[in-house]
């Protein structure tokens, strides 16, 4: 049985909490404009990925080759000086390769041979897992413990990783050979899908001139990975109305097919719906989404705005919504119109 702890009340109304939230804007400001000195356009790829660092949460990011998803990643590791790890997921890649191993060394002193623990790419800040589905779930499960506990265990010994941490993970909607599906509890540990289109004419036509022509560039860290360390902890303390929590689980809630309130269409082409962790990062998320705006409180239309990253990948079609084309995003449309806002209580 499942103990609720009765949440705190909060609000952010101290002077330390209120500068912290003006640096945290300005923070935000200055990787955008650091950002622009290389990527173009995407704007709402940039912003979710900047909700994903504030709450500190992992990204899957989806799009076709091209698009700059690993340039991206590369540039905010770059902008925000922190140290920058690229995993190329290949069919061949071992669970080893990802968290490191032991191997046998000799003190050259004494002579006597002794295990030691050589720490593999996974222990960096910000952790690049690139075409993460084209290596097998063995392999994709040996980053399940970092995502989740921001450690990883070897031989039974656990080694804590680095704090601030981000696993990013891409992966190309197109190519289906030689691939393996993300198992659910890999995709339920990430907060955010993240959809990368085509650029429209003008950005593009940008993105060829400053790529063709010589690049010199120089980036100010205005926001170090402290900086994001007690920004996270001021996310986590923005105070939210019980009415907009509700509606955050109701949501959550109304996209699993065996809840008695689900809409007619939930029933008719999902198989499972979203998890808790989803109302999690709703919430989370939304508090982010407030502080980068100037609030100091959660609305609903934070709580809407993230319907679409937070479940697009949790959201389990079944062959009734195959067979008839349904797309998940359709779904969390029909949701967001079928779920009503919670009454105001007298």
């Amino acid at each position: 049985m499942t103990t609720i702890v009765p949440q705190e009340k909060v609000a952010l109304e101290a002077p330390d909490d209120i500068a912290l939230a003006d640096r945290l804007r300005r923070g935000r400001e200055q990787i955008v404009a650091e950002l622009r000195k290389l990527i173009v356009g995407q704007e709402d790829v940039i912003e979710q990925a900047l909700l994903s660092l504030l709450s500190g949460g992992n990204c899957l990011i989806i799009g076709v080759p091209g698009l700059a998803k690993t340039l991206l990643i590369h540039t905010f590791a770059q902008v925000l000086d922190l140290k920058f790890s690229r995993i190329q997921f290949t069919p061949d890649l071992m669970p080893s390769d990802i968290t490191g191993t032991d191997i046998i060394q000799e003190d050259p002193q004494t002579g006597r041979r002794s295990m030691t623990f050589v720490p593999g790419p996974v222990f960096a800040n910000i952790v690049l897992a690139d075409e993460i589905n084209r290596t097998p779930p063995k392999t994709q499960a040996a980053l399940l413990e970092a995502m989740q506990e921001h450690r990883v265990t070897v031989q039974g010994r656990t080694y804590t990783l680095q704090e601030p941490f981000f696993v990013f993970a891409t992966q190309n909607p197109i190519e289906l050979e030689g691939t393996y599906p993300l198992p659910e509890a890999q995709l339920d540990r990430f907060m955010f899908q993240v959809i990368i289109d085509y650029l429209d004419e003008d950005d593009e036509l940008e993105v060829v001139r400053t790529t063709t022509a010589i690049q010199n560039l120089n980036f100010q860290h205005a926001v170090t990975g402290a900086d994001i360390l007690a920004f996270q902890r001021l996310v986590r303390r923005v105070p939210i109305a019980e009415p907009v929590a509700r509606y955050a689980v109701h949501l959550v809630r109304s996209s699993r097919p065996t809840v008695p309130s689900a809409p007619d269409f939930i029933r008719k082409w999902v198989s499972y719906g979203a998890s808790t962790r989803a109302a999690q990062y709703l919430v989370l998320g939304g508090k982010a989404r407030a502080l980068m705006s100037g609030r100091y409180h959660v609305g609903f239309d934070d709580i809407k705005a993230l319907a679409h990253p937070v479940l697009r990948h949790r959201i389990l079609t079944n062959f009734h919504a195959q067979s008839e084309r349904v797309k998940t995003d359709q779904l969390i449309d029909q949701l967001l119109a079928a779920v009503p806002l919670p009454k105001s209580r007298m």
